[in-house]
């Protein structure tokens, strides 16, 4: 039987420390929630990989350290209110939770939200709020936002995501790189009405469906 404990200490020590992930708070909500609980079954032995799970239809539970790098970058504070998108199966949802007052988690896939919801009853997980609906969409109803987390790689982060950061809100994620390269980590700050970015580092995460620019016509 798999010492998910064990894996986890292991993942924390030599994934997330050497990548700068320093955040004591970050860490001890990485220490105390069980990845494995957030992936299918069969996928368990997986959950402390140095990679991407797969999760179905092209989704996937992002590698730890990209993971983990995105949320420390957020800057949270305990009353902050936050917005995971393309939330999957929950678990970094579940781990904003434990750093702010209050999570929306928006995912498109059913399945995926209805298995979250129940790994979140099942590790008495509060704070969070899920909601099946478009990721491009966000939450407009529920902003504005002090954070976002995009969880997965997209060509362009949509206006209408970035319409729902509060003034000074954080936005991160993974802008996808050409074919078959890598992509950018990045930071949005809003200041006034304008949301500017800025690169934190490299990373392969996979794009999320859904996400991609509308064809440009040639003639």
């Amino acid at each position: 039987m798999a010492d998910f404990a064990l894996a986890r200490r292991n993942m924390i020590d030599g994934q997330l420390r050497p990548n700068r992930v320093t955040n004591a708070q970050l860490l001890a909500a990485v220490s105390e929630l069980p990845r494995e609980r957030f992936l299918p079954d069969g996928l368990q032995s997986m959950a402390y990989a140095d990679d991407d799970v797969p999760l179905g239809g092209g989704r996937y539970l992002m590698e730890p350290m990209v993971l983990a790098r995105l949320i420390q970058a957020l800057q949270t504070q305990a009353g902050d209110h936050a917005l995971v998108v393309a939330s999957g199966r929950g678990y970094g949802a579940a781990l904003l939770s434990k750093l702010v007052k209050s999570v929306v988690a928006v995912e498109s896939d059913a399945a995926l939200a209805a298995a979250a919801e129940r790994t979140a009853r099942d590790l008495t997980l509060s704070g969070i709020r899920q909601v099946v609906g478009s990721l491009e969409g966000g939450d407009a109803s529920g902003g504005p936002f002090d954070a976002i987390l995009i969880e997965g790689a997209v060509r362009q982060v949509p206006q209408s995501i970035l319409g729902q950061l509060a003034p000074g809100g954080r936005l991160t994620t993974v802008v996808a790189g050409p074919e078959g390269g890598l992509g950018v980590a990045q930071l949005f700050v809003k200041e006034g009405d304008v949301a500017s970015a800025r690169p934190l580092f490299d990373a392969g995460t996979p794009l999320l469906p859904g996400f991609a620019p509308p064809p440009r016509f040639t003639f």
